[in-house]
């Protein structure tokens, strides 16, 4: 391992100084992170370390920039330092930083941060001094903070914050690309303590957290351009027809013929004025169409303009009332600004070419592409409905807790791990909140993926934050992040394991117990804890009533973020998952190997292999034995095509007595099946597909076995009878495959009914039904004995993956 920097782990210096004729700012506090150094992150392919960006903007005519100092690691002390030039990382998540700044007498700076919680720690202390501490928790990326005289801006400071668990470029950047990849603006939050750069991109589901985002950054220029357009506003010449009375008419159009013609009443007899003449006698008109031009402002642009302010107004609206929920603090600084926003927009809307109707539809015309003014609200407009994309740009977005975007990523790259090698039946489970600020993750059983097996045809889910309906706890709740349930065919039971969440690390410094204990870094002993928790105290109910519990997860499983997945490998809690089955699996972008083979390995696991996997409380050494040593099942050949018709005519099957080498056995006997022959019966009608309960069975000489005349003639022979209660014929029959059986062949229920090949009816230890199960899981497989009979074979010659079997010779 590296050796550290030197200097003290615990010793804070002084890491930034900046003077200035109004005042002077200084941030202390240590210089670097123990876990970042015994990790060797943030480095570059040469190992050198990354850049890490600092940069500061005076905001006033009246700031005079006197000098900048900056901490050098490799110097151990202040170094001067310019705008451009590069820096180290000097500042980490979960650390804690002391801002101190002194001003000059009669001049009242303010601290100020988009975030209520880190704008709250900086106060005054004195007339003349500011002073508090920065924590920035579990958030990076980049982070403002911004000093004011009066009220207005004087002075920013922009600092870029790096994660201590992981590295910045390889795996923080790759997690958030994954999560927006997978679900689009899941990693967006809404007025972080940092933020990151982020450019415009379609979408059809923006959230409010990006409307404010790209509102902050236009709309000063959306107000001006609104107040520029005033004077010069797009307009129309219309005209009015209005009918007044003659005398007061100033100028009457020609119009006034054909509308007077057809208006005789509004014409009066005057033999000496007449204006009109008809059939020789005049007439003068009552009233008279007088039309005027007037200026008409209501066009389908400034419907536009108008409905554009009215939707900025109604989605301002809804973000204070998201902001007025109980979960979040109230920020009297943000409400501030809502309400200066709402009051502009309420401003412009009252201008009077503004007073027009309601747009009914949208019509793109020259106008709102060309005009001044109109292609800018435009412009702005369509900047509005667009998501925002995170890449190095323009517009300001805080992240999500990086705790919390680890537990989404673990989520969203398990099931792509699992959607590339199995079928997802349903597209479209992953629920998503989208009633709030920001888009979140909807817990319970309303997230989960389900997935189909393309060979077996098993299906298995994946649930986020949520439980399988019937399993929970009855003492104290618990919530795991992850849980996989897998159900196999042959088996009731179903498999279920936790994979938790963790964005926590034990980096193993030298001289600590847990260095001495496991020699490499790995997870916190307390999560370990915690996984052998969830998996005691997560029950599920059986039996008629279900009062009778049983534990129901099989194991249980911390992600935590390391990328070295090899020198792992050696971990105590790498090496438990094989005894107990808990422990922990190392889970970045680029070290997803360790699980990815696991759920390749427990989805393939044979029921036996899952039900071994867990920890067995003390008696269960009987597992196999009801499997194996419990042989309850005659499998019984035919002498001749007429038996199987007279067995099932008279419901009984008998056989010498000489075949039982045990009889013993006989007591136990529960079923008889019934072996047809291929040289007897055919392929289609050979093997197994017969077989019925045990009634009765009796031992009795052959010749008293009245109902089906010995061929040999009447005999003192013992045979056995056995009596069955009916005939039932299995689903699918159990076919020869290359081995038949002489006379008869005693096998457990349990092969019985999981087996396909006669061969596979003498599996007899632990070893060969753990090899058959695992190995019928991957496909077909070939079992041969050393004899063709069963009933005669002494040793198991073959169990493989493959179909060699052959006929019966």
């Amino acid at each position: 391992m590296d050796s550290l920097r030197t200097g003290s782990l615990n010793r804070p210096v002084e890491l930034l100084r900046i003077e200035t004729n109004r005042f002077n700012l200084y941030l202390q506090g240590k210089p670097f992170h123990p876990t970042v150094e015994t990790l060797r992150l943030h480095r570059k392919e040469d190992s050198t370390w990354a850049d890490a960006r600092l940069h500061y903007q005076g905001l006033s005519s009246s700031l005079e920039m006197i000098s900048t100092k900056l901490f050098s690691p490799e110097e151990q002390k202040l170094v001067p330092w310019q705008l451009g030039d590069t820096c180290l990382p000097l500042f980490y998540e979960t650390q804690s930083y002391e801002l101190i700044v002194e001003m000059e007498p009669d001049t009242p700076i303010t601290f100020y941060h988009d975030n209520v919680h880190l704008r709250d720690s900086v106060l005054p202390k004195g007339s003349r001094l500011l002073s508090g501490v920065l924590n920035f928790q579990n958030e990076v990326g980049f982070t403002e903070l911004e000093l004011r005289l009066h009220g207005a801006p004087l002075f920013r400071l922009q600092l870029e914050i790096f994660p201590s668990k992981m590295d910045y470029k390889q795996d923080y950047q790759a997690i958030l690309q994954d999560v927006n990849d997978q679900v689009y603006n899941l990693s967006f939050d809404f007025m972080r303590k940092t933020f990151h750069l982020t450019g415009l991109k379609e979408t059809r589901n923006q959230s409010l957290t990006e409307f404010f985002a790209i509102l902050q950054h236009v709309f000063q220029q959306l107000v001006q351009t609104v107040d520029r357009m005033q004077s010069t506003p797009h307009h129309r010449l219309s005209m009015e027809n209005r009918l007044v009375e003659s005398a007061r008419v100033k100028k009457a159009g020609r119009e006034n013929v054909t509308f007077l013609a057809k208006r005789p009443h509004l014409l009066a007899p005057d033999s000496r004025h007449g204006l009109l003449q008809i059939d020789g006698r005049g007439y003068t008109p009552t009233h008279v169409l007088e039309t005027k031009r007037y200026v008409d402002y209501d066009t389908p642009e400034n419907r536009f303009v108008r409905w554009v302010l009215v939707r900025v107004q109604t989605k301002l609206r809804n973000l204070k009332l998201q902001l007025g929920k109980k979960e979040r603090s109230p920020d009297p600084y943000l409400l501030k600004k809502l309400a200066r926003m709402q009051t502009e927009i309420q401003r412009l809307l009252k201008l009077d070419f503004l007073q027009v109707g309601d747009m009914r539809q949208m019509t793109i015309s020259l106008v709102l592409q060309m005009a001044p003014g109109y292609r800018d609200v435009y412009k702005f407009y369509l900047m509005l409905m667009k998501g925002l994309a995170i890449q190095n740009d323009l517009f300001r977005l805080s992240m999500k807790d990086l705790a919390q975007l680890y537990e989404y990523w673990c989520f969203l790259k398990i099931h792509e791990l699992l959607s590339r090698k199995y079928e997802l039946v349903k597209q479209d489970v992953i629920k998503l909140n989208r009633g709030g600020l920001f888009v979140k993750l909807e817990r319970g059983n309303a997230s989960k993926m389900v997935y189909r097996h393309p060979q077996n045809g098993e299906e298995f889910v994946l649930y986020y934050n949520a439980l399988p309906s019937g399993d929970g706890s009855r003492t104290i709740g618990q919530q795991p992040d992850n849980v996989l349930t897998l159900k196999k065919r042959d088996s009731a039971v179903e498999y279920k394991y936790i994979f938790d969440a963790k964005y926590r690390i034990n980096p193993a410094y030298e001289g600590t117990p847990y260095r001495e204990k496991y020699k490499i870094p790995g997870p916190q002993e307390e999560d370990i804890n915690t996984m052998h928790r969830y998996r005691d105290a997560i029950v599920v109910g059986s039996g008629a009533d279900g009062k009778e519990l049983e534990r129901s997860m099989f194991g249980a499983y911390v992600l935590f973020p390391y990328a070295d997945e090899e020198k792992y490998r050696e971990h105590h809690f790498y090496k438990s998952i094989e005894l107990v089955n808990v422990g922990a699996f190392p889970f970045l972008p680029n070290s997803t190997s360790l699980l990815e083979a696991f759920l390749d390995e427990i989805i393939l696991d044979s029921p036996e292999k899952a039900y071994e996997r867990s920890t067995r409380p003390r008696g269960t050494q009987e597992y196999y034995t009801d499997k194996l040593a419990g042989r309850t099942v005659l499998v019984g050949a035919l002498s001749h095509e007429d038996q199987f018709r007279d067995l099932k005519r008279y419901g009984f099957y008998h056989v010498p007595l000489q075949h039982f080498t045990n009889h013993g056995t006989l007591s136990q006997l529960e079923y008889v099946a019934i072996y047809q022959s291929i040289k007897r019966f055919g392929r289609d009608q050979a093997g197994i597909a017969f077989y019925g309960r045990v009634k009765t069975w009796q031992v009795l000489p052959r010749r008293e076995i009245t109902e089906i005349p010995s061929r040999r003639g009447a005999t003192n022979e013992l045979y056995v009878k056995l009596t069955v209660e009916e005939w039932v014929e299995r689903d699918e029959r159990i076919v020869p495959g290359g081995h038949g059986v002489k006379n008869i062949l005693l096998t457990s229920k349990y092969i019985f009914d999981r087996a396909t090949e006669v061969a596979e009816l003498r599996l007899e230890t632990e070893d060969q039904l753990r090899d058959w199960r695992e190995k019928r899981r991957q496909g077909k497989i070939s079992v041969k004995w050393d004899d063709y009979h069963l009933d005669r074979a002494t040793r198991l010659e073959r169990l493989e993956l493959g179909d060699e079997g052959g006929g019966e010779a």
